[in-house]
This record gives C-alpha cells, structure tokens and sequence, in this order.
C-alpha cells in the first residue's frame, strides 16, 4: 500500500506543469500587491484599536503606532458610563432589529411576486422603481410627507420611511428568477400550494443566502443612519448612536467657555482618545454579525447578480 501511495504521489507530481519564470515572477508579484492591500487596510484598523487602548496623552501626542501606549480603560469608562450613550445604543439596537425585520419582509414581498412570470404588469411596476433611483422628491417634500403621517419625533419616522431600497428589491427579485424555477410553483399549485405557503415553505427555505445578504445590507444601514434622525427627531431619548456619538464629539471639541488653558487641553486630549474609542464602540455589533452571515453574503450577491 506504502508503495502505490508513493508512484501516485509522483505521477501527480510529474504531471504537474511547470512554472516559468516569467510565471513564478508574475506570482510574486500578485502576492507581494495583495500583501501591501493587506497592510494598508489593516493597519487603520490596528491603529484605532490601540489608541482606544492607550491614555489620553499617548493619543494626543501622536505616540501611539501599532500597540498601545501606556495602557488605559479610561476611554472606554467614559464612554460607557455616559448614560446618552447607553441610551443611544439601545435605541440603535432597537431600530436596527426591528427596521432590518421591516424592510426584509418588505422587500421578498414585492421582489418575489416581480420575479414570477404569471405577474401581470410586474415590468411597469419594476420600471417606477427603478425610476425612484434616478429621480425622487428631495428632502422637503418628504419631510412634508413623514409630518403629515403624524411620524415626526417618533420611532417609526426612522423605520418606515426608508424601509425598502431598490437595489436590494433588484437583486432579489434576479436571485428569485434564478433560484426558483416556475416549474417548482407549477409543481407545488398542482398539490393545492397556494402563493402564500409556497412562499413560506419553499421559497424561503431555499432563500437562505439571498436573506442573510438583505439583513447585512439593512442592518448596516441602519445601524450607521443618523441623517433621518437629524431631520426627524426633537427628543434626545429616541436619538441613535451615530446622532449621540456626534452630539459628544461636538461638544467636547467646541465647547471650551471660559475654562483655562489646562483645563482645555485636557478636554481635547479626552476628546481625542473618545473619538477612537467611540468608533470601537459604534462597530462592534457589525463585527460580531458579519462572521456568521460572511458566506451567505457572499453567495447570495454572486447568485443575485447573475441576470437581470
């Protein structure tokens, strides 16, 4: 057996083809390009987390490189200890759980029935969508609109007005056309399925990719929105993280009165170790949530851009 092992372990070496110089130099290159993207992007990313995890005067002076610089919490306690943050990442939490479910359900709603052939008038329909890409009402018509709705200082001003994006509508509707052939519905009509428990019990179950892709999608846009907020929110206890992290930001770098030297440099030092630790704090919940759907992610939008 050792034997046979080792004359197939040759013959697939020896049919291997060989590479020339030229090859192997062009190799390298790629590898030596990809290495330096490598080092480019992480390197911004090392940096914010380390000075999150340096003191105040390390950030402020520029000590601080690829590891952190006398070792400091103290960001992280004031940040976290502010009670407007702890409220303002309740309240991300909430609109991105519930706006992400909304705007999901929203979207295989109107993607699914556009990609089946039996729906009557499904071009017209997709050719208004897609004209609201190119063209919309600007933002004081629709601040009218949300204000006549009754919606202004609410929750729902920031669920329901930008609940469903035509890009996502388009690449489900394609991955619907291409995942789920119309045989299959035919088949499932012809054992008493109707479209609502076809939908559910077939057409979801296979849409696993193209679902976790529109959940990353609307999570993070959610989660990162602070401009409807500006416009829609009066009351500090319904405001976002993003609109409370900016509201911090800005006061610690405007707001110096009459305090003396000292006392503002020690704030603009604290403002500048906040700003790192604030962006470690803001990311966390899409860092956590991207590993798990990463390979859905990336399937969904190979499959979903497959046709049009």
């Amino acid at each position: 057996m050792l034997g046979i092992q080792a004359r197939k372990s040759n013959q697939v070496k020896s049919n291997r083809v060989k590479e020339s110089i030229g090859d192997r130099i062009f190799l390298g290159g790629i590898y030596l390009f990809l290495l330096l993207l490598l080092v480019i992007i992480l390197f911004p990313l090392i940096y914010i987390v380390s000075s999150s995890f340096s003191s105040a005067l390390a950030v402020s002076s520029g000590r601080v490189f690829l590891f952190p610089v006398e070792f400091s919490l103290r960001g992280y306690e004031v940040a976290l200890s502010n009670p407007q943050i702890v409220t303002g990442y309740a309240n991300s939490l909430f609109y991105t759980f519930f706006g992400t479910i909304i705007s999901v359900t929203l979207t295989i709603a109107i993607a699914y029935p556009l990609s089946r052939r039996t729906f009557y008038g499904r071009n017209i329909l997709m050719a208004f969508l897609v004209f609201t890409m190119l063209f919309n009402g600007g933002l004081i018509p629709t601040y009218l609109v949300v204000k006549t709705l009754g919606m202004l200082d609410t929750r729902w001003a920031l669920l329901i007005p930008a609940a469903m994006g035509v890009w996502q509508i388009i690449i489900a509707r394609t991955f619907f056309q291409s995942s789920i052939p119309d045989e299959l519905a035919e088949a499932a009509e012809l054992d008493g399925c109707g479209d609502l428990r076809f939908l559910w019990s077939v057409v979801l179950p296979l849409s696993k990719p193209i679902i976790a892709v529109l959940i990353l999608m609307y999570a993070i846009f959610q989660w990162n929105s602070y401009f409807d907020a500006l416009i829609y929110l009066k009351s500090t206890e319904l405001y976002p993280l993003q609109l409370v992290l900016r509201g911090i930001l800005i006061l610690n770098t405007t707001a110096s009165g009459s305090m003396d030297a000292q006392t503002m440099l020690e704030r603009q030092q604290m403002a500048d170790l906040l700003k790192y630790s604030l962006i470690v704090v803001s990311s966390l919940p899409v860092l956590i949530i991207y590993p798990f759907v990463q390979r859905y992610f990336t399937k969904g939008i190979l499959i979903g851009a497959v046709k049009g």
